[in-house]
């Protein structure tokens, strides 16, 4: 019964006394401070806080409660040890949910060993535990006559029934509000479609996996209705960079004020045209919860408005045994103002995108006839 009464009066001490003990000189590896206490059947406590309101912490339970309940769960945990032919023994307990509505931690963890690899001998043993991340002791008996009987204790800087508090407190208030910030990136590719040339131009082909779409997105979640409404509106600034990566040899020109698509005499690794624009886009989304509160399935639909604000085509070839790269500013005649029809669909953290342009990609008579197709997936949402 040492290892229970050591226990007794440890946790008496740290919720009641904790004015009174006296800390040592800071260790060179250890950032907390450290707090040795002799205890009247000269075992030995040590713990190893940040500051007082830590070892206060531990006020948010009740004394009585916690010996009645550490006391049969440690007689419980030692008597498996002294059955078991292991030299450890770890049981866990869960007071919070055999007694619901009393201020007990979430989870008790035991863990008896023997020093020297006999559990049911009369050598030293210890003895962990571990209530949550909250509180943590250590108990090492003192048998056959030796002195080095000592309690080690740990204290986390918040107690799990605070942090679990606090996280509640937070997700109470996010559900409470109205409107709702998200920051997410959309990734995807590009492609043109309705495609119209002039005769006896080249035809605009794109290569699939070059012409990437990336957009970065702040936007506003606004609730439509009271608390728990699935109906949501988005918007919120948006800005995109469209790359079109002409195939095969050829690059885009721009001729008397006319955007052509023309082969090159050189062999081009790469051949793009890039266009940066400001978006706003207005979306009605349906948001539904799934198990344990969390995302479920969603669906959006709406529109968007934005303006170029700049474009460049690139060059990439290799010139007398060097890699040369080309870069040219320029409208290539895009058209500036662009509008069009975008939707999401997803559930949980994946969330897939679709945009399409209502616009042409091009200026009337200025360039080819196409419009602009992006799809792909939503990240960090």
């Amino acid at each position: 019964m040492k290892r229970i009464s050591s226990l007794l009066a440890l946790l008496a001490l740290v919720l009641l006394m904790p004015g009174r003990m006296h800390a040592s000189a800071r260790p060179a590896t250890h950032l907390d401070d450290t707090i040795i206490v002799k205890l009247p059947n000269q075992s030995t406590m040590t713990l190893f806080v940040k500051n007082k309101a830590q070892l206060r912490e531990m006020r948010n339970y009740k004394l009585d409660s916690l010996l009645v309940l550490l006391d049969g769960y440690i007689t419980q945990a030692e008597a498996a040890g002294k059955n078991s032919k292991s030299d450890q023994v770890t049981m866990e307990f869960y007071p919070a949910k055999d007694q619901p509505g009393k201020k007990v931690p979430e989870q008790i963890r035991i863990t008896v060993r023997s020093q020297d690899g006999k559990t049911s001998s009369k050598t030293m043993t210890r003895t962990d535990v571990v209530m949550g991340r909250v509180f943590g002791v250590t108990v090492y008996d003192k048998q056959d006559g030796k002195d080095d009987d000592h309690v080690s204790v740990r204290i986390s800087s918040t107690p799990d029934s605070v942090k679990q508090a606090q996280r509640k407190a937070k997700q109470e208030e996010r559900a409470n509000r109205a409107v709702h910030t998200n920051f997410n990136v959309d990734l995807g590719l590009n492609t043109l479609v309705n495609k119209s040339v002039a005769p006896g131009e080249n035809e605009l082909d794109l290569r699939p996996i070059g012409s990437r779409y990336l957009s970065l997105n702040y936007n506003y979640d606004i609730r439509v209705g009271k608390k728990g409404s699935p109906f949501h509106l988005i918007t919120g600034p948006e800005l995109s960079f469209n790359n079109f990566m002409l195939d095969k040899n050829y690059r885009f020109a721009d001729d008397n004020n006319i955007t052509r698509v023309v082969a090159d005499t050189r062999s081009l690794e790469k051949s793009k045209l890039t266009m940066t624009t400001l978006n706003l886009p207005l979306m009605a989304s349906l948001r539904f919860r799934g198990k344990n509160d969390r995302d479920g399935f969603h669906i959006g639909a709406g529109g968007f408005a934005g303006y170029r604000l700049g474009s460049h085509t690139k060059l990439k070839y290799e010139e007398e045994g060097r890699t040369r790269k080309d870069k040219d500013r320029g409208s290539y005649n895009l058209s500036d103002f662009q509008y069009g029809l975008q939707g999401t669909i997803g559930i949980r953290g994946l969330d897939l995108f679709v945009k399409y342009n209502l616009n042409d990609t091009f200026k009337d008579n200025r360039g080819p006839q196409a419009q602009t197709l992006s799809f792909g997936v939503s990240l960090l949402n």
